[in-house]
């Protein structure tokens, strides 16, 4: 008897973890190789793949794969752009929802927060700038709550914790205890694009072609209902180049 061969093994950031797990199970049905995904904090996520531990895919926001690319620990001929997220805002189930229809009324909500959430790696920077280029970060003080690594900013708000939270759409998605009020507005937008490549430390042939079909799929327009249903979206073209910067 031929024996199957072991899962691919991939890791992402939290914010693709529903979408990939949809993905991945839909790929195994139709008689795709078995992979699994290990979702953690972004920036854990990029610093076990930067220390050497052995993964076939990498999923991360597309600045954090060009520089594992860049420094050789991602193949970056074989990184695509896969999908696009949005951050929104939310609060907690029941609570009064305010107006972020606008830039100013956005920033209205924040300043009238009693605490505000926000998350690690890229969407959580991209907040603090937007806090910066308000001039109100440093009035918030210690209003403002940085969820842990791998921990939902959403888990924050179902718990209490934050009254008013910035997170990835996806992570906002089907959790209890909070309400989605919206996408920032558009003047202020912070949309990521998610992409994938092939580890370094995927040495084998066979997998190597295995997890470039993996990413082929997750490219493909059969992957786009499972992108809506977690709140993302496809692009239009799915090759992702790294930055400049990232490969001078």
């Amino acid at each position: 008897m031929t024996q199957k061969p072991a899962p691919l093994r991939a890791i992402s950031s939290m914010a693709t973890r529903q979408v990939l797990a949809a993905l991945s199970q839909a790929w195994q049905l139709q008689g795709g190789v078995a992979w699994q995904v290990e979702s953690v904090g972004g920036v854990d996520a990029a610093r076990r793949v930067q220390a050497g531990e052995a993964f076939d895919l990498v999923f991360l926001a597309d600045d954090a794969l060009a520089t594992l690319a860049a420094a050789g620990h991602v193949r970056g001929d074989t990184a695509r752009g896969l999908m696009r997220s949005q951050v929104a805002v939310a609060v907690a189930a029941h609570a009064p929802q305010p107006d972020i229809g606008s830039e100013a009324a956005l920033r209205q909500a924040v300043l009238a927060a009693p605490s505000v959430g926000y998350s690690t790696g890229p969407s959580g920077q991209a907040v603090l700038a937007l806090l910066d280029r308000w001039g109100v970060r440093s009035s918030l003080g210690d209003r403002l709550v940085q969820a842990p690594p791998g921990v939902p900013v959403a888990q924050l708000m179902a718990q209490c914790q934050v009254a008013l939270g910035f997170q990835q759409l996806s992570e906002l998605l089907h959790v209890p205890g909070i309400a989605i009020v919206g996408p920032l507005p558009p003047e202020v937008a912070i949309d990521t694009v998610f992409a994938g490549a092939v580890a370094s430390t995927c040495t084998d042939m066979d997998r190597q072609t295995q997890a470039q079909a993996v990413l082929a799929y997750l490219a493909s327009p059969a992957a786009t209902r499972a992108k809506t249903e977690q709140g993302m979206a496809p692009l239009a073209h799915s090759f992702f180049v790294p930055h400049p910067q990232e490969t001078s």
